[in-house]
């Protein structure tokens, strides 16, 4: 352990002194492109810029624009049938939810807000409810594997979140929107961004508020399900949100980008022990990008995560259980030739956990090193990358990953791939305290879980329509699952196979996206569960997105179709199927206000994500927003 330790002081220490050399030595670095470029450009795939029609990864992209489009509430808006998307809520806005990406545990998706990864340490969760939309800039959603260029938890994929920013040249530009809604719902926005030729910046403020539903159905109290108790009241929450986000260019190129997202926010749910948390969530990074020679680019990052919880039963103090992620990164970009980049690099964390349970073990580290070649040869192209992981609990762990694309003319592209990703134990899995005359609450001897992906896409990016079909097969060995006596071992497996479509297009002024999902992820460990589809994923699912501009008035829509899912491993409580229809208006009153107004689950259906748990019915908002000119 001291061993680790000084491993990981001395790699934050050299990556700081590195900051300053590395400034003071880039006088005659060439040029970079701006980081308010606004092209089609995706990073996350492979932590370099590459033209989204040349990414062989799946990846769906969701801009500001969109954001606006939409008008979504929160993440589970923004996120829901997008594809290989499942969701499942606790009961409306504010309450848990967790993603499971291509079938894949709500654990196995690698979410970054700015580079830094976020979540609990503790559950090994991101908590998504609680990112403010309002504050986003893009998403980025690469579907697959990704462990050979990120680590841990990049089983199903990897969610980027890039916060809002200024442009350099901008002027002093305010920004605002307010919104009024059901169940007491109340929103606000407001921000002021800038720059001049070097530098740019962004200060954002905002908080939500809704009275709420009753999150858990009545009746909980008498079954094995839901929050296992009755507490008919409606279960608010509210939030304030802050963010900075500046950086500085210098003529030669050298960029410096710093930023600081934080959320705190109060939420009441139903539940025996507990039923009310304050919740602190903030992330904080910065990033140095300069040239030592023209072509080797070097970028230097550090980021800090902090997730806090203060829980409570009718108002009087339970407990509490903060967790710290410290990281640091170097990354180098080397230019071969003529469309042949090499990426190596290497990134350390450090995670901290604070609670009033007596966890076993309260830090724990790891150090990855990985490398990345990309190249092009005429049609053809090819994405190789390799990583090793060392880990202070279980030593060493290696991931790879092969990609094959050919560019078949008319913008079409064919792409094959195979790749390895690992989920590392979480604290709860490993350090949770047991008790006398009890099972152990925990296994320090677990292993990694470890999966194995192989995948076939196919697809086209026109001037006005794109779409692309992908087909994959994930074999994921050594799950964490709980034997008969309660206590956490790699007992399980499991196989997904699925088939996932994307399309959109612009005609004449209308605007149609949409995802289509087939998946099948069953269970293979042989026991009484073998077969059965894993909890909480719906097998198929659709999403269509419709909008028509009509001068200075527009109109949309969107519709949601998911088939049945089950709830647990044995397949006894069935969710049954639904959908949903939201549609939307717009009116440019002027040319920077803008008044919108969404009817969400117009026929209002009743469903469930999670066994016994409400979800919001027939809701309406109205929001008036001042956009700044674009520039």
């Amino acid at each position: 352990m001291k061993r680790f330790d000084l491993d990981f002081k001395r790699s934050a220490v050299a990556l700081a002194l590195s900051f300053f050399s590395l400034a003071a030595s880039t006088a005659t670095a060439a040029q970079v492109a701006s980081s308010s470029n606004l092209d089609p450009v995706v990073v996350t795939a492979t932590r370099t810029d590459v033209p989204i029609d040349d990414t062989l990864a799946p990846v769906t992209l969701i801009t500001h624009a969109d954001i606006v489009r939409l008008q979504p509430r929160s993440m589970v808006d923004l996120l829901s049938g997008l594809p290989g998307v499942s969701l499942s809520n606790s009961g409306g806005i504010g309450q848990q939810t967790s993603l499971f990406l291509r079938g894949t545990s709500s654990t196995h998706t690698l979410v970054l807000i700015d580079g830094v990864r976020v979540g609990s340490v503790s559950a090994g969760l991101p908590a998504l409810e609680q990112i403010p939309v309002d504050q986003i800039q893009r998403i980025e959603i690469v579907r697959g594997p990704r462990s050979s260029v990120y680590g841990s938890d990049a089983i199903g994929g990897v969610i980027q979140i890039f916060t809002r920013h200024g442009s350099a040249g901008q002027g002093l530009t305010p920004s605002f929107h307010v919104t009024v809604g059901s169940h007491t719902y109340r929103a606000g926005q407001f921000g002021l961004a800038g720059g001049n030729a070097h530098a740019w910046y962004n200060l954002s403020v905002g908080g939500r508020y809704t009275h709420g539903i009753n999150s858990c159905k009545l009746g909980a109290g008498t079954v094995f399900a839901g929050c296992f108790t009755n507490e008919p009241d409606a279960d608010g929450y509210r939030s304030l949100n802050a963010l900075v986000n500046a950086g500085y260019r210098w003529s030669n190129g050298t960029e410096l980008v710093g930023n600081v997202l934080r959320n705190t926010s109060f939420v009441a749910y139903d539940g025996s022990f507990q039923n009310q948390s304050r919740h602190v969530q903030q992330v904080a990074g910065a990033r140095l990008e300069t040239r030592p020679l023209e072509d080797w680019k070097v970028t230097l990052s550090a980021g800090q995560n902090l997730d806090r919880a203060s829980n409570y039963h009718n108002g009087h103090f339970t407990g509490f259980g903060n967790s710290r992620r410290d990281q640091v990164g170097w990354q180098n970009d080397i230019t071969l030739g003529r469309q042949q980049v090499l990426t190596v690099g290497v990134d350390a964390q450090r995670e901290q956990l604070d609670s009033d349970t007596a966890y076993l073990r309260t830090s724990l580290g790891n150090v990855g090193t990985y490398a990345l070649y990309q190249g092009r040869f005429g049609a053809q192209e090819v994405h190789l990358g390799a990583r090793r992981d060392h880990n202070q609990q279980f030593g060493d762990h290696a991931t790879g990953s092969v990609a094959w694309g050919v560019h078949l003319g008319g913008g079409m592209l064919l792409t094959a791939s195979w790749g390895t990703a690992f989920h590392a134990p979480t604290f709860n899995d490993l350090y949770y305290p047991s008790y006398p005359g009890f099972a152990p609450s925990s296994n320090p001897n677990l292993r990694p879980e470890r999966s194995r992906n192989l995948e076939l896409g196919l697809g086209a990016r026109k001037r006005h329509w794109h779409w692309r079909v992908d087909a994959y097969q994930d074999t994921i060995k050594d799950l964490i699952a709980l034997d008969s006596h309660y206590t956490p071992g790699n007992i399980s497996r499991a196989r997904i196979r699925g088939l996932e479509g994307q399309f959109g297009g612009d005609w004449r002024g209308w605007m149609l996206n949409g995802s289509l999902t087939w998946m099948r992820p069953v269970n293979r460990d042989g026991g009484p569960a073998n077969g059965n589809l894993l909890p909480r994923r719906s097998p198929r699912s659709a999403r269509f997105d419709l909008d028509k501009v009509f001068g200075a008035f527009s109109l949309g829509t969107t519709f949601e179709a998911y088939a049945y899912r089950y709830d647990d491993a044995a397949n006894r409580h069935r969710l049954g199927g639904y959908t949903t229809v939201d549609v939307r208006a717009a009116w440019q009153l002027r040319s920077r206000w803008k008044l919108q107004a969404r009817l969400a689950n117009l026929f209002n259906r009743s469903y469930e994500t999670a066994y016994y748990f409400n979800q919001l019915g027939r809701t309406a908002y109205l929001t008036l927003r001042y956009t700044p000119a674009p520039h």
